[in-house]
Parts: structure tokens; C-alpha cells; sequence
């Protein structure tokens, strides 16, 4: 059943007063986000027009330069992005089809609209929940325009595959005569687990998007970077599709402000997720995928149904001030929930001992229940 709005804010509040908080961050008041981005506003600052000049021109500049491309184009969603890269890699190969995961955004999150708007074909490039390999990439019946792929694989547990691997499924792609996508909503924090650069990352690709909120701290908004001519492309697709809003200063000064608080601390974050999952799988009944986390986000399930889970995280916030994990939802085993961990700055604050002292105090209220 999908929570009210009341609901939604009555969870919001409870998590913003947390002391303590394992899973996510503390909720910013608007007031406290305007703050915010009133500090990181340069004085001689002015604002963009229709997507040029002020803050937008300086995130595009500063995320080409992380990625080593020699252009980015801001769009204020993912989704847009992401159909635009699609959509030009079926132009320029003549293959509408595109190698997806059936996991993926685009098959599980985005309506069809790769084929609703963009008139593409999904093929589907592995039923396995992790990124294709390359000889899976290379056993594909039938040619595709773009090879898809999303570091990390949200939906399938943040997973990642290894470098090596990487590199010889986008060689695969490139014998098959295909383009190659990433779609990298949290490119950012992958950098730990591949052991190399964002830029390096890209280098790999025709094509990246990058999120400024899933792990930065933003308020909306995405690049799709790549070379000049994907660039120019999709500024032409933006403005088709309605994204060349007239001012996006705010979410491009949000962006800004999460390159340069955020971005820096995304490794510490990684490396503290292990320690998180590793306490977190002691637990009983308790399971942790992937173990150790690729990111600093991973899957957590417990023996226990969905809504009390939820009503025992709720119930300790507003009653002790400190936040567990939220969003269980059930699996198709009765009795066993599935929620994502996001370690964050708050969790630092937590050793193993601590964590434990949190989820015991959870654990006893889901069973007084």
C-alpha cells in the first residue's frame, strides 16, 4: 500500500531530529538548503539563461573535467539523459536496438519511454543480476546500437563487476560494432571498488551520466558528458524534450556545492560500509549482498515482515532519537524483508560496538511487536 503524505512527512521529521543515524542522512529544511547554497555562491555569479552561462556553465565545465570528456550538457532529470544518449546511439549506428539489464533503470523505472519516446527495442543482455560479461555481450543473437550499462547495477544490490571485467565487456560491445553507455548515477563512489578514476571510468564509453543527487547531496539533476558532437546532440534533444529550462541556477549550485563537500568523502563512506555490513550480518537471521559492499550501499534482509520493521525504525526515532534503516519492504519469502543500507557521514560517527547497541535496541522493539 503506498504511504499517504502525512505518513511520508511523519517519517522525515523523526529521522531529522535523529541523533544518531546508521542509514542515510538527516533530512535539510529548505531554509537550511538555501543557507547552504547562499554560501557557495561566488559574488560575480550570474544567473543561466535557457541552460547558458552562470552556475550550469561552471557544472558542466567542472564535471567534463572529472570525467576527461570534452563536453557535458546539464539536464534536469537522469531519465532525459539517458534516452538522448540512447536515441543517439541508434542515429548514428542504425540499430534501434539497445543491450539493457532487465534490471536496469530504463526497464524497471522509466514507463518504456526508451521505446515509447526514443522508438528503441530492448535487448536483453543477461538474466544474471550483475552486469553482463563479455562473452555474453559477444553470444548476443542479433546486433545492438548501445550496450547499457549501469555502475553500479542498483537494482541487483550495487553491484559492481571488477575491472578487467569492464574492460572486456565494453571491447565485446565495440567488436559487435555497438556504442557504449554508462549509466553512472553513482559513478562516483564505483571509483573505489574499479580502482580507478571517474575519468578513467568514461574513458571506457561513448557516453556517461552522472547524478548530483543520488550521492552528492543535490537537489535534482544529471550530465550526460561525452564528446563534442554527443554534446551538441543532446542539447538539440534537451530542448526537444522540454529540459532547456529557462534558469536551473539552483540545482546547478547544489551540484557544485555536493562536488565539493561530498565528492571528497564518497571513499570514506565505501570503506565504512564494510565495516557497517559486517556488523549488520551478525545479526540474526541477518543477510548483506554484496558482502563485502562494492559501494556504500548494500541490501539488507531480516526475518521479520515489512511493516513491522518499518513501525519498530519509526517507533525508535520518535522515541529515542535514532534512526536504524527505513523503506523494508517484503520479499516473496514470507517473513523476510529486504531494505538498502546507505552509509553516510552520520554513520561514521558509529563504531561496531555502536551499531550493535543500535540494532539491538531495533530488534527489540520489532519483537515486542
Amino acid at each position: 500500500m503506498t504511504d499517504s503524505y502525512a505518513d511520508r512527512m511523519r517519517r522525515l521529521a523523526a529521522q531529522r531530529d535523529c541523533g544518531t543515524v546508521l542509514s542515510g542522512v538527516r533530512p535539510a529544511s529548505v531554509r537550511e538548503q538555501l543557507t547552504a547554497l547562499g554560501a557557495a555562491v561566488p559574488e560575480d555569479l550570474l544567473p543561466d539563461f535557457y541552460g547558458e552561462g552562470g552556475a550550469v556553465e561552471e557544472l558542466e565545465r567542472r564535471v567534463a573535467g572529472l570525467l576527461g570528456t570534452e563536453a557535458a550538457a546539464f539536464f534536469p532529470t537522469g531519465t532525459m539523459a539517458q534516452q538522448v544518449a540512447m536515441r543517439h546511439g541508434a542515429e548514428l549506428t542504425g540499430r534501434e536496438a539497445v543491450g539493457l539489464h532487465p534490471l536496469s533503470h530504463p526497464l524497471l523505472h522509466e514507463r518504456d519511454a526508451y521505446a515509447v519516446l526514443g522508438g528503441l527495442r530492448a535487448v536483453r543482455t543477461t538474466e544474471a543480476p550483475r552486469n553482463p560479461t563479455a562473452e555474453e555481450v559477444a553470444a548476443l543473437d542479433e546486433p545492438i546500437g548501445t550496450l547499457f550499462l549501469e555502475l553500479p547495477l542498483r537494482d541487483a544490490g550495487f553491484v559492481l563487476p571488477t575491472w578487467d571485467e569492464l574492460v572486456a565487456v565494453v571491447g565485446a560491445a565495440r567488436e559487435r560494432g555497438a556504442r557504449v553507455h554508462l549509466d553512472g548515477a553513482r559513478l562516483w563512489e564505483s571509483t573505489v571498488h574499479l580502482g580507478h578514476s571517474a575519468a578513467e571510468i568514461a574513458a571506457l564509453a561513448d557516453s556517461t551520466y552522472v547524478s548530483f543527487y543520488k550521492s552528492l547531496g543535490g537537489h535534482s539533476g544529471a550530465a550526460l558528458a561525452g564528446d563534442a558532437e554527443l554534446v551538441r546532440y543532446a542539447r538539440a534533444w534537451r530542448h526537444r524534450y522540454g529540459g532547456t529550462l529557462f534558469q536551473q541556477w539552483p540545482a546547478a549550485l547544489a551540484a557544485l556545492a555536493g562536488l565539493e563537500r561530498e565528492l571528497p568523502r564518497l571513499a570514506g563512506y565505501v570503506a565504512h560500509a564494510k565495516r557497517v555490513a559486517e556488523a549488520l550480518s551478525a545479526l540474526p537471521g541477518a543477510r548483506v549482498h554484496p558482502a563485502p559492499p562494492h559501494t556504500h550501499q548494500f541490501r539488507l534482509w531480516l526475518p521479520h515482515p515489512a511493516e513491522d520493521l518499518n513501525a519498530a525504525n519509526l517507533a525508535l526515532a520518535e522515541e529515542e532519537k535514532a534512526w536504524f534503516a527505513g523503506g523494508w519492504r517484503d520479499t516473496e519469502v514470507p517473513g523476510l524483508a529486504l531494505t538498502e543500507v546507505t552509509v553516510a557521514g552520520p554513520a561514521l560517527e558509529l563504531d561496531a560496538d555502536q551499531i550493535l547497541d543500535l540494532a539491538d535496541r531495533f530488534l527489540r522493539r520489532v519483537a515486542s511487536r
